[in-house]
């Protein structure tokens, strides 16, 4: 998301204030919540430097105090610094493979609720009024927006077309 959205919702991505830069990209998965503390290196990469699952309401002052000290080490050591793709290569395999596969048709599923969050919320629209335009629930737009439920073709061609008055625009890539 941060490489292909122009503005990442706070929802996912959040600058934590007084700490020099140190962001928390904000993750869900079922009820679980995780943390991932990260920052730009000279605002072109992002670093992801250490992660948790999230238990309470507020980020422990632990966890942010680890990732600041890891922040400072990692600055230090700019020649440990791997890609993304570098980073996937190494721990889910090379593309074609299939746990690379999984990893990017998750990511897919995941960008594709993003986009419908960002979308209705430049909208102004809550989720109940998003469902009432596209005649479906409030819980079905929930879970297409946090990557529960899959979304048929036809339901999000209503989604954009009538709910959020947009257009697909489709590829296929061989």
């Amino acid at each position: 998301m941060i490489e292909e959205l122009k503005t990442v919702p706070e929802t996912y991505l959040k600058d934590l204030k007084g700490t020099g830069g140190l962001y928390e990209v904000r993750v869900q998965v079922g009820n679980d919540i995780f943390r991932i503390f990260c920052f730009f290196d000279q605002g072109q990469l992002i670093i992801l430097i250490n992660g948790f699952q999230k238990k309470s309401q507020k980020t422990p002052k632990r966890e942010i105090e680890k990732a600041l000290k890891l922040k400072r080490n990692m600055s230090k050591k700019k020649n440990s610094i791997m890609t993304l793709d570098q980073f996937k290569d190494k721990h889910f395999g090379k593309v074609g493979t299939p746990e690379r596969n999984e990893l990017e048709e998750g990511y897919e599923n995941f960008k594709l609720g993003a986009l419908i969050h960002e979308a209705r919320l430049e909208k102004g629209l809550t989720q109940a009024q998003l469902a009432e335009k596209v005649g479906t629930t409030k819980s079905y737009i929930s879970k297409i927006e946090n990557n529960i439920k899959e979304v048929r073709l036809s339901t999000l061609k209503k989604i954009v077309e009538l709910g959020l008055g947009g257009q697909i625009e489709l590829s296929i890539k061989l």
